[in-house]
């Protein structure tokens, strides 16, 4: 099972940045939904959003090794 929020470790590796720059998009991405009313949690973003946003759309097993 999947979890539900992306930590910084993944999201550098996803994105091939280093920790420190993971951790300034994870804090844009919780800013963002902040301003729309959602709890955030420091250091992880919600998984779903992150792919929203980055993407255009959620990835799903099928196409996340393009």
């Amino acid at each position: 099972m999947e979890n539900k929020f992306i930590r910084v470790d993944e999201v550098a590796k996803e994105l091939d940045v280093s920790k420190p720059y993971a951790y300034k998009i994870i804090r844009q991405l919780n800013e963002e939904l902040k301003a729309k009313g959602f709890i955030t949690i420091a250091g992880r973003v919600n998984r779903q959003y992150f792919n929203e946003r980055l993407y255009g759309a959620e990835r799903n097993k099928v196409n996340a090794s393009i």
